[in-house]
Parts: structure tokens; C-alpha cells; sequence
């Protein structure tokens, strides 16, 4: 008889839950074979000429199988019958794994330094950077930023594993900021006006964009494809804005308007990349509300690498975070619509390429939040965003909640549109609630323009109120043409 399945070296632990001893019995009667695990009697289970025996849970050291079949048995021979015998060594125990890390840093730009200490390793890596052991097994490394989902993993000798985690998390700071187009930068009166509100203290940060919802990208980019489409466009100078802004103490937000991206979408659609383009049931390019061929193909992967492209290309430039806007699919039945590739349901495609992104952005430097629609908490299908889904990978998710945007009766509120704290105080619990356990919080999007009701300073100022009693001190403003009633927010 053989007896095979005993792997070479010594098992560990991972090895021993799946370990199969395996006595092949061809020739004899496998019913017959007698197994003994140091010296006493475990049943293994035949299967054709063989018995498999898996012994689950073993203390470490060495252990010794005895497969035989006993003399004067079923063969009549008055001797002793047929037998093996191996010994194996088990090492089970990991190594133990004491780990000092800060509770929280204040930017992806601010270097973690980590240090512990792992009892019986041989190998300790961090986000999957090796650390230098010490001869009593503590460790210190520095890691240029907080990573995302990583954890520190100590080995031993027999390849068992201690892994814990890294649960550094980067504050969000407070934010108050306003939308800046870039059109609007590079006008002295509009860029005057924004820069007069942080020096009056009622402003800290200012969004700025860098590619809009007609799939311009605002300063001279040098990502390849925005060159090759025509997408870039030097209306203003990113590094001298960021200057400008960072001279000031402010933070640069840049938004990127992901899929909504008509000059990506007809200048691939004519190159004969038309699987870059959302498309319909008979193949020709989605039509909306938004244009003819307006929406990119949220599943291709060149299109989500532009994006990514752009992302990280910013936060090397300076920018402090990148929000994705039009981070979704396209309005409208998802019956009429086609996106070549796509594997999954829009809403974990759209999570995927969030998580696809925030480790290359985080990397560069720079936070990621992603602007979403009110509805989304309620209804993520319509637009596949799946809130609980898409916060496990940003620091922020920005809630587009414009009273003028809400049907009657949303949330109970007769008149949103005539209601502005009433809806953003009813509409932030489903958000903050969605949100629970992700690690990310929720920063909203506030109206600050006129859409069948006019607003100023009384309704700005309703809005962050509400948004303060639910606990948000910030908050982003949205006005198209880049007008502010800076008398709705309080000098800081």
C-alpha cells in the first residue's frame, strides 16, 4: 500500500485544514485498512480503491499515520498484512502581531508611520511593502500615505499568517465651498467675486472643474486621449489657480464629470471606438435628454482609465480632492440602453470604477467623493447609484439635494421647492443613514439659484442651517453661472 498526500516541508496551519491523507489499498480490500494517528484509531472514508482520511485540527509537532491491514483477516495469512507508515510535522501557531498606528492623519499627502511588533515571524509586510525585523521582531515603517483596505501581514517560517488591518482613516476637513467653472475662473469679475467671499471668511474651499458636462477639460491636461479628442482646452492655468487658491489657505476641489462626456463620446464613436460609447438595443449611440450621443460606456475600461487618467493627473497637479460627477448611467429605461462589456448591473459597475480609482488617487495625493443624485437613497436603480455600495470607496458622497429638484410630497414635504430646510433636514437622514459603517460621510450639494422659486441669502442660508442641524457643517453651492449670495453664509 501507498500512502501519498503528505506535503513536503512542514504543514501549516492553511495546509493542515485542507490536508488529505490518501492509502491507496489497490490490491486488497480498502474496508479492511486499520488508520492509526499516533498510535490510535481514526476512521477514514473509502472512496474505490483508496481511503481518505483529512484530520482536521492538529497540535503542532510531529504526528505519524499507520495505515495496515491486519494478519489473518479477510486474507487467511496467519502473518502480519499489508501496512505504511509516515510522519509529518505540523506547525499551526501563527506568529503574534502587536501593531502601533495613528487613529487619523490629516491628508493623503501626510506620510503613516507604523511600528510593532511580530513574535515568531520571518517576514512582516505592510500594504505590501516588506519591514525591516529586528532581532526581537519589532518593526518601524513609514508609508508615504494612509492606504486603503491594506493590512499588515506577519509570517512565519512555515508560511501561517497573522494579518490586522490598517484603520488609519484621513479627516475630511470642514468644507464650505462654492462651484467654480472654469470658464468662470478665467473671468476677473466671477473669479473676484469667489475670492472676495473667502476673504470675508465665508468661504474655505472652492470647487473648481476640470472637465464639464460637455467633456471639456478646463486647463492644458496631458493625458493622452484628452489630447488625441480635442478634450483639453487651456481656458484657465491649473497650476497658477492652484497657487492663487492654496496662497490663500482655500482647498481645490476639482469635479469631473465622468460619463455625461459628449466630446469623448463623438470623437470615439468616429474613430471606430464605438464600444466606448453607451449605446442602444440596435447598437447606435444612446440618445437622452442630454444629446445624441452624450453618454460614454460606463463598463469599457479605456473610457474608465481616461477618467482615472484625469483624476490622478489633477492631484499630481495640486488639487486636494477629485469629485466624480455624472457618476452613473444615463436617464431613462435601462431596457433601451446597451453597454458593451458590461458584466454586472450598472450599479456595481459604477461601484467597481470607484474602487478601481481611489487607490491611484489616494496614491497621488488627493481625497475622492463622488456627487450623487437625491433620489439615489431611495430609488439607486434609476440611476445605478447604490449608496451603501459606492461610499465603501470615497471619503465623501455629495448629494445633489436642490429643493427645486424634489417632486411634491418627497419625504412628507408639501412644497420642497418653497421648503429649502425642510427637505435638506428630511432628505440627510436617509443619506447619513445609508452611509452607516463605510467610513465615508456625506457632504451635500446645496441650490443657490432661482427654479421657479427665487433664491437668496433667506434660502441659502435655510439649507446650511438644516444641513447643521443634522450634523454637516459642510457644504458645497451650486450656481451654473457662478453667482453667490455670500450674505446666506456666516462669516467664519
Amino acid at each position: 500500500m501507498a500512502l501519498n498526500g503528505i506535503p513536503d516541508g512542514v504543514v501549516n496551519a492553511e495546509a493542515l485544514r485542507g490536508l488529505e491523507l490518501v492509502v491507496n489499498a489497490s490490491g486488497h480490500d480498502p474496508n479492511a485498512v486499520e488508520l492509526k494517528l499516533d498510535g490510535e484509531s481514526v476512521t477514514g472514508q473509502v472512496a474505490g480503491d483508496t481511503v481518505v482520511y483529512r484530520p482536521g485540527e492538529l497540535g503542532s509537532g510531529d504526528h505519524t499515520i499507520t495505515a495496515e491491514i491486519p494478519a489473518g483477516g479477510l486474507f487467511g495469512f496467519l502473518r502480519t498484512g499489508p501496512g505504511t507508515s509516515r510522519t509529518f510535522t505540523v506547525d499551526a501557531e501563527a506568529p503574534t502581531l502587536e501593531l502601533n498606528q495613528p487613529e487619523r492623519v490629516n491628508s493623503y499627502r501626510e506620510p503613516v508611520t507604523l511600528s510593532g511588533k511580530a513574535t515568531g515571524a520571518e517576514q512582516v509586510t505592510i500594504d505590501g511593502t516588506p519591514a525591516e525585523l529586528a532581532a526581537d521582531g519589532s518593526f518601524t515603517i513609514t508609508l508615504p500615505h494612509a492606504p486603503a483596505g491594506a493590512a499588515v501581514v506577519a509570517v512565519d517560517a512555515a508560511g501561517n499568517e497573522t494579518t490586522q488591518p490598517i484603520t488609519t482613516t484621513v479627516e475630511v476637513p470642514r468644507m464650505r465651498a462654492v462651484h467654480v467653472t472654469a470658464h468662470a475662473w478665467s473671468h476677473d469679475g466671477l473669479r473676484e467675486a469667489v475670492l472676495d467671499l473667502a476673504r470675508q471668511g465665508r468661504i474655505d474651499t472652492v470647487q473648481l472643474d476640470i472637465k464639464d458636462e460637455d467633456g471639456v477639460i478646463g486647463y492644458a491636461s496631458q493625458v493622452p486621449v484628452a489630447r488625441e479628442s480635442g478634450a483639453a482646452s487651456p481656458i484657465y492655468d491649473a497650476p497658477a489657480a492652484l497657487k492663487t487658491l492654496h496662497d490663500m489657505d482655500l482647498r481645490v476641489v476639482g469635479r469631473i464629470v465622468a460619463f455625461r462626456d459628449p466630446t469623448l463620446a463623438e470623437w470615439a464613436w468616429n474613430s471606430g471606438r464605438r464600444d466606448w460609447v453607451a449605446q442602444n438595443p440596435g447598437g447606435q449611440p444612446y440618445a437622452s435628454g442630454y444629446g445624441a450621443i452624450a453618454f460614454t460606456n460606463l463598463a469599457n475600461a479605456e473610457v474608465r482609465r481616461y477618467n482615472i487618467d484625469l483624476a490622478t493627473e489633477a492631484a499630481r497637479l495640486g488639487f486636494d480632492e477629485v469629485m466624480y460627477d455624472y457618476v452613473r448611467r444615463p436617464d431613462g429605461p435601462l431596457s433601451q440602453m446597451a453597454f458593451p462589456g458590461l458584466t454586472d448591473t450598472p450599479s456595481v459597475s459604477i461601484a467597481e470604477f470607484l474602487r478601481e480609482s481611489r487607490g491611484l488617487v489616494r496614491a497621488a495625493g488627493a481625497y475622492q467623493s463622488a456627487a450623487v443624485f437625491g433620489i439615489a437613497s431611495t430609488r439607486p436603480d434609476q440611476i445605478a447609484q447604490d449608496i451603501p455600495l459606492m461610499a465603501e470607496h470615497v471619503d465623501y458622497v455629495a448629494p445633489m439635494l436642490y429643493p427645486s429638484h424634489w417632486n411634491s410630497g418627497e419625504y412628507g414635504v408639501a412644497n420642497p421647492n418653497g421648503q429649502p430646510y425642510d427637505i435638506i433636514f428630511r432628505s440627510l437622514v436617509d443619506f447619513q443613514r445609508q452611509v452607516e459603517g463605510t467610513g465615508a460621510k456625506v457632504i451635500p450639494w446645496l441650490q443657490d439659484f432661482s427654479l421657479g422659486v427665487n433664491y437668496g441669502d433667506a434660502e441659502v442660508r435655510a439649507q446650511i442651517e438644516a444641513a447643521a442641524a443634522q450634523g454637516i457643517d459642510s457644504f458645497f453651492l451650486w450656481n451654473a453661472a457662478t453667482r453667490y449670495h455670500g450674505g446666506g453664509i456666516d462669516p467664519n
